[in-house]
């Protein structure tokens, strides 16, 4: 059904989300060789996306290459475009096609020397609705972000597909139930969490906190992960589980830990008005109480 349809129809939208292992691992090849093949691997499950009737795709975490971030090799830098720029200009006409919403996370360049983890939104007709980048930038040992992203600086954006209002909030962000709750107050219905994770410290984490913001809020969330691992850099093994789960926090379908997979789930928006009248928790906030959560 359609966003701008009849609201006493059922409005059930078909998502999917799109994990995948990166086919070259090779420091020795050039960054627009490597890009280029991750690319040309997800192109084939996009079009099998489209084909099944998927309405809204998310891709995983800066999608087209692999998660450079565990190195410092300002190579890297080369892999940024800007948004909108060639990628989306490549997958506009696909999400045309299929009259598919798609979520597209991709290194970005504003200006040289500023750059963000982003994620693109092109709606149904393929135009460009937006961006969000990401905000929380983490810098620890493994994982050196700061070295390639600026904080993101244009706040928790909410959009308005043909489908559903829809919001992004990129892999380290989900350990901050704030913007999952700006997204929410912005009145996000889905919110996809495209993330590059791999085992260790924060794995049980992984379906813990996103159905815990999906209850909070009221919404469904698509949370993306890739697999395998990647050379160089070796920083684990990228453990998949790409799920979605509902506004009761129940997850209704997940991914391998292993396998290039499409992972799809028919979501029925009509259980967030049900689902908010029960759990009031929007009603009973205490916002005039709240002040010191943003105090320094």
């Amino acid at each position: 059904m359609t966003f701008h349809g009849d609201l006493s129809m059922p409005r059930n939208v078909l998502s999917g989300l799109i994990q995948a292992s990166n086919p070259i691992n090779d420091e020795s090849r050039p960054v627009a060789e490597i890009q280029a093949a991750m690319l040309e691997k997800h192109l084939p499950m996009i079009h099998d996306a489209g084909k099944k009737g998927v309405q809204i795709l998310c891709l995983q975490e800066i999608f087209n290459g692999p998660y450079f971030c565990p190195g410092q090799d300002k190579r890297w830098y080369d892999a940024a475009e800007p948004v909108p720029g060639p990628t989306v200009e490549k997958l506009a006409p696909i999400a045309a096609k299929y009259q598919m919403v798609m979520v597209v996370p991709v290194y970005e360049r504003e200006q040289a020397g500023i750059y963000y983890n982003t994620a693109a939104i092109i709606d149904a007709d393929g135009s460009y609705l937006g961006k969000y980048r990401k905000t929380h930038i983490p810098q620890t040992s493994g994982f050196w972000e700061k070295y390639f992203f600026r904080p993101g600086n244009l706040g928790y954006p909410v959009f308005k597909t043909r489908y559903a209002t829809i919001g992004a909030y990129i892999c380290y962000d989900r350990h901050f139930p704030e913007g999952a709750r700006a997204l929410g107050l912005a009145g996000a219905e889905i919110v996809y969490n495209p993330s590059a994770t791999v085992a260790g410290l924060s794995q049980h984490l992984w379906k813990i906190e996103q159905p815990a913001h999906a209850v909070a809020n009221g919404y469904f969330v698509g949370a993306i992960n890739r697999v395998g691992t990647e050379a160089p850099w070796n920083v684990g093994k990228f453990y998949g589980n790409s799920y979605f789960v509902d506004p009761r926090g129940q997850i209704i379908a997940c991914g391998s830990e292993d396998q290039d997979e499409l992972v799809t789930a028919t979501l029925d928006l009509d259980m967030i008005e049900e689902v908010r009248r029960t759990w009031q928790f929007f009603r009973d906030r205490r916002p005039d109480a709240y002040g010191p959560l943003v105090e320094d």
